[in-house]
Formats: structure tokens, C-alpha cells, sequence
């Protein structure tokens, strides 16, 4: 905002081992995070004083007890090479850190009651979304990524125990400010939390769960991981305080191998669990085209054979373009009744296709509780049939489609048919904390 001046500054400013692979003064530009909030701020300070005005409390008494909560989003960009440039030797990933102000309230004089005077109306948008740092670093690449976000974490932290003081309304108030790393897909999460690798037994980054566990019992497990929780079994995993054997050690620390470095929210992301279910949905297509409850092990020839014929019909009917990588726009066209249709008429039995509709259809039910901005206000219902429907739908994955959920299951759909009402019932929402306006 024109008030501000925010300056760009060199993302690894605050950082003080020099990072000796690629020049360092190219890699990262970011602005300082308490510099850029109170920017944002800045840039709210009519919808905020109008709130104060709303809910009576614009005289002068308000100037202390404001409380900011902050979304923080952080994803890889993909492939941004030059494709014919001389510039510097820099790695062709990027990776965008960016925060969202969600709210703001404050403390009412009479009761101390938090009452909201800012809620933003779209958590999900580009423009509410702002950016922090921009950094040419492989979200891979562990050493990297830490070293950039380094000084992030260290001003953050900072910011936790402070406050800042802004004028807001001709008055100086002061803000303290709440942050919650929610905007991360699930490779992040793990890379930040120091948990292993997606792939790993250890299925879900909001439980101790293992695969095998989750495929047994799909509905019934609570959210226990937190970022202190993992620092101390990192602590654990480096000590091997009680001279255990590697698979023992790993067991007690439930996957933790890293350092954790920077505090993410226990959550799940909206946007990847939409694609994550739809690829796995689309690969439940692909396995009743071609019948595999009654096979054992058909020839990589069939399945290709099942997959063409499946994009084909999609093309035909829906007009969808068989995709490389599953994204947000496919998953939204392919997870609804029309799509079911279209692929029903694919399978041959009509047992097999009431299941899929099914399945389908408590699917849709429960779609909109972790997609709603709100879901008490939007869909009451859906809510209140949450664990009814999960339930459901496991049963129904457990029996009719056995041959693929036998002592297995995705990380999403686990956190899907486990974690949804906890989380819900903690934060209101999993959709308005999702990482759809960074991505």
C-alpha cells in the first residue's frame, strides 16, 4: 500500500552460513514478514474500522487486544526453466511462500470476549493471498529449502511472542498475530514436519497410523501429531535412548527421521485431497472396466487396454482431455453423478455399477463438508451425516471393493474418512484453509 513502503529484500537476509551452490543474491527475494503484514493490514484498515463501527466499538477504547489470524501457504511451482537464457546457474524449480489474513477480532472491554471484526470473504482468492518470498530452490531439496525459509521461521517466531503497533483509524493499536501453516500438500507437510516420505507405512501426517491400520479400521482414529510432538521424537530418532534396533526405533517415532523446522496445522488440504481421491477413483474405473475383483494380477497390456478406453469414453461423453497429472479442474468434472454415468456404461454388471454409484453418491455427500467455506452455514446436513456416510463408504470399500483396499488404503482417503469432523469441530472449516489461492 502506497502508506508503506515495503521493501524486496534479499530472501536469505537474516541467514548467516553462506549457502556456497548458487549465488546467493539471485535464489530468493522476499519481503520481511513484519513489514508485509503490517502492509496487509494497512490495506484492511477500512473493512476493519467498518467492523469496530459494526459491532460498536470504534471510540477510543479499542486500542488494545486485536488479534490476527494468518493462513500460510507454501507449494513448489513446478518446472521454470528459461528455456534459452545465459542468466545464472540456478536451479529450474520454484517455490512460493505466502500468507492470507483470515481474520481479525478483538477483545471486548465488557466480557473479554473475542468478537470478530474481519472475516475474509475469500480465503481462497489470488488476491487475498499474499506473497511472502519467491525462491528458485527444488522443494526437494531439503538443505536449500530450509536455508531459505530459515530467516522466515526466525521472524515469525519473533512475532509470535510481540506485538505491532499500527495505526488503524488515526490510533495506534496493537495487533498480535496467530499463524497456521494450512496451505501445504501433503509432500510439504511431511518435508516441514520431518516426517517420511509420502510413500512411507506411516500413512498420515495427523496420526500415528500405519497403512496397514488404516485399511483395517478406516473411520476411527483421532489427530495426535503436533509440530512438538514430532521435534521431541526427532530428539528420540537421534539419540535412540533406549538402544533399540532401527525398526523398533522407527516404530516408537512413527516415521519422524528429520529435523522438523517450521510448525504446520494438523489439517488437510481441500484442494489435493480433491485430486487425491480422483485419482484414486479414477483408478477404481479403470480396475471395474476390466473386472479385476474376479482376476488375479491381469498383464500391464489389459490395464493399459481398460485406461484408454476409460479416457476415451470420458473424451466422448464429457468432453475431458485425458490429463498427465491429475488437477483440481479434472478431479471437480470427473468426482459427479454425469461422470459416474458415462462410466458405468463401461461396466459390465449392473451389481458392479449400482456399487459405483454408490459410492459415488455418499462421496458427493461428503464433498462439500471439507470443501465449504463455512459448512455449519452451508451444508448442515452433509455435516451432521459426516460419520454416518464415512462409515458407509468404508463398509462398501472394505467388501465390494476388497480386492484393492486389503490392507491398504490412500493417504487422503484415510484422512478423508478419518480426520474430517475432528478437524471441523477444532477450526470450523478445512476448506477456507486451503492452498487453492497460492496454487
Amino acid at each position: 500500500s502506497a502508506s508503506y513502503s515495503v521493501g524486496i529484500i534479499n530472501g536469505l537476509s537474516g541467514w548467516a552460513s553462506s549457502v556456497d551452490d548458487s549465488p546467493a543474491d539471485t535464489i530468493s527475494r522476499r519481503f520481511r514478514y513484519d513489514v508485509a503484514l503490517a502492509a496487509a493490514l494497512k490495506d484492511l484498515e477500512e473493512d476493519i474500522m467498518e467492523g469496530l463501527r459494526e459491532t460498536g466499538m470504534e471510540d477510543s477504547a479499542c486500542t488494545l487486544g486485536f488479534s490476527v489470524m494468518i493462513k500460510e501457504c507454501c507449494d513448489g511451482m513446478g518446472d521454470v526453466s528459461e528455456k534459452h537464457g545465459g542468466g545464472p546457474a540456478i536451479p529450474e524449480k520454484a517455490v512460493r511462500f505466502s500468507f492470507t489474513v483470515m481474520s481479525v477480532s478483538v477483545q471486548s472491554e465488557d466480557d473479554g470476549q473475542d468478537v470478530t471484526i474481519f472475516t475474509e470473504p475469500k480465503p481462497n482468492s489470488e488476491l487475498s493471498c499474499k506473497p511472502l518470498c519467491l525462491m528458485f530452490v527444488d522443494e526437494s531439496d531439503h538443505e536449500m529449502l530450509t536455508a531459505v525459509l530459515g530467516p522466515i521461521v526466525a521472524e515469525r517466531n519473533a512475532m509470535k511472542e510481540s506485538r505491532l503497533i499500527l495505526s488503524m483509524g488515526g490510533m495506534p493499536r496493537s495487533f498480535r498475530f496467530h499463524f497456521r501453516g494450512t496451505g501445504y500438500d501433503e509432500k510439504m507437510v511431511r518435508e516441514m514436519e520431518g516426517l517420511e516420505a509420502s510413500g512411507s507405512t506411516y500413512i498420515c501426517t495427523l496420526c500415528d497410523s500405519s497403512r496397514a491400520e488404516a485399511a483395517q479400521n478406516m473411520v476411527l482414529h483421532s489427530v495426535t501429531r503436533c509440530h512438538e510432538e514430532n521435534l521431541e521424537r526427532y530428539e528420540i530418532w537421534r539419540t535412540n535412548p533406549y538402544s533399540e534396533s532401527a525398526d523398533e526405533l522407527r516404530d516408537r517415532v512413527k516415521g519422524v527421521s528429520a529435523k522438523p523446522f517450521m510448525e504446520t496445522q494438523p489439517t488437510l488440504d481441500a484442494l489435493h485431497c480433491d485430486i487425491g481421491n480422483a485419482t484414486e477413483f479414477y483408478k477404481i474405473f479403470q480396475d471395474e472396466i476390466g473386472e479385476v475383483y474376479k482376476k488375479v494380477n491381469p498383464s500391464r497390456e489389459e490395464r493399459r487396454s481398460w485406461r484408454a478406453a476409460l479416457d476415451k469414453q470420458l473424451r466422448k461423453k464429457m468432453k475431458l482431455k485425458p490429463v498427465m497429472r491429475m488437477n483440481g479442474n479434472y478431479a471437480r468434472r470427473l468426482m459427479t453423478m454425469e461422470a459416474m454415468d458415462v462410466v458405468c456404461e463401461l461396466v459390465p454388471s449392473e451389481e458392479r455399477r449400482e456399487a459405483l454409484r454408490e459410492l459415488m453418491r455418499l462421496y458427493l455427500q461428503m464433498k462439500p463438508v471439507w470443501r465449504a467455506t463455512c459448512p455449519a452455514k452451508e451444508c448442515p446436513d452433509q455435516l451432521c451425516r459426516y460419520s454416518f456416510n464415512s462409515q458407509r463408504f468404508a463398509d462398501l470399500l472394505s467388501s465390494t471393493f476388497k480386492y484393492r483396499y486389503n490392507g491398504k488404503i490412500t493417504n487422503y482417503l484415510h484422512k478423508t474418512l478419518a480426520h474430517v469432523p475432528e478437524i471441523i469441530e477444532r477450526d470450523g472449516s478445512i476448506g477456507a484453509w486451503a492452498s487453492e489461492g497460492n496454487e
